[in-house]
């Protein structure tokens, strides 16, 4: 339970560090033409690390992490998640991959790639600096601890329920949270071997 709260006040701090992105970004398009970011480059930046921060450090941590370590084990009858020391590793990579999403940000001109990293914007001419490459390093740490946590969740919703709360009996939430364990294990490899 005590990582389910570690994932929570990091999901809260990642997600008051997005919204003041996001408050720029809006001040941003409320002012056309440049005017308070200063440059269509810093946006760029700005855009990159708020979409980032929002989804691998604040919707993860709060929705899978600290409501997943809390309610799975209640939901499902046990005691605690069925690896607890893979839970303690997929919690403690994740302040890492914060720190250097963060350095990414404030390093050279920063990462401006967009939201989605794309190519034709993560290439050389475009950074030349050590941004990127922080960048790609704190999104296979996120990703590490994001494939850690399924494993731990997809293994503890297969091998620790109850017998009457197994197959169609069981909570939507523990299946929902299978689902997505099952899809973070087949996705994030295919993610991570994509923008290396």
């Amino acid at each position: 339970k005590d990582i389910g709260t570690l994932d929570l006040y990091s999901g809260v701090w990642g997600g008051l560090f997005g919204a003041s992105l996001s408050l720029m970004i809006r001040m941003q398009l409320g002012h056309p033409g440049a005017v308070f970011l200063k440059s269509d480059w810093f946006h760029n930046v700005v855009v990159t690390t708020h979409a980032l921060m929002m989804i691998f450090f604040a919707v993860m941590p709060i929705l899978i992490g600290a409501f997943g370590n809390w309610l799975i084990p209640l939901l499902v009858g046990g005691k605690d998640m069925i690896c607890p020391r893979m839970n303690n590793l997929s919690c403690w990579l994740s302040p890492n991959a914060l720190y250097l999403l963060m350095l990414s940000f404030s390093t050279d001109k920063g990462v401006g790639a967009g939201w989605t990293i794309c190519p034709p914007l993560s290439v050389y001419p475009y950074h030349s600096g050590p941004s990127m490459d922080v960048l790609i390093v704190s999104l296979h740490l996120a990703g590490l601890s994001s494939l850690v946590g399924a494993i731990n969740f997809a293994s503890t919703n297969k091998n620790m329920p109850v017998l009457e709360m197994k197959g169609e009996r069981a909570e939507l939430f523990v299946l929902s949270i299978s689902v997505t364990a099952v899809l973070l294990i087949i996705s994030i490899p295919v993610l991570g071997g994509g923008i290396a």
